[in-house]
């Protein structure tokens, strides 16, 4: 069975269950996400994707970039929504500095993981990670089904 986040006291809103098959994740850090109203509104609703997103460095600002938040068809009338806006992640000086060396240096990337609530707050996981080859995604996929096989044949026991 494949690992993915169970956070205990935390309402997840929106998963990215790709991230998992497409990287292997060595770090994890939560973010806060700057956001307009009418997005909070939405992500509340539900209506957020993490599929296609990914997360860049720029200077040293961390920004998330194709994380697509509909709009709600009751928003105001005098915002003009961008569901595929660039957003600013917030985190602590010391964690920007590490990313970036990270990044910049040893080659990893960086992945948004997990959107959820915390404290009454939308906050984002994102994770640290190195790109899988081919033969690492097909060994997690072999991995995945034999649990799921050994599962099955200890239930019917």
């Amino acid at each position: 069975m494949a690992f993915y986040p169970i956070f205990t006291g935390f309402m997840s809103i929106a998963q990215n269950k790709k991230a998992f098959h497409d990287y292997f994740i060595e770090e994890r850090f939560e973010a806060g996400i700057v956001l307009d109203g009418w997005e909070v509104k939405s992500i509340r609703a539900g209506r957020v994707n993490l599929k296609e997103a990914y997360v860049v460095v720029q200077g040293v600002e961390i920004f998330i970039i194709g994380c697509h938040i509909s709009p709600l068809v009751t928003a105001s009338t005098h915002v003009q929504p961008d569901p595929l806006r660039t957003r600013k992640l917030l985190l602590h000086a010391e964690e920007i500095r590490k990313l970036i060396i990270k990044v910049e240096r040893a080659g990893y990337t960086l992945v948004p993981l997990d959107m959820h609530y915390k404290a009454g707050r939308i906050k984002l996981e994102v994770g640290l990670a190195k790109g899988k080859k081919q033969y690492d995604k097909r060994e997690s996929e072999k991995e995945r089904d034999w649990q799921r096989e050994k599962q099955r044949l200890t239930r019917s026991k």
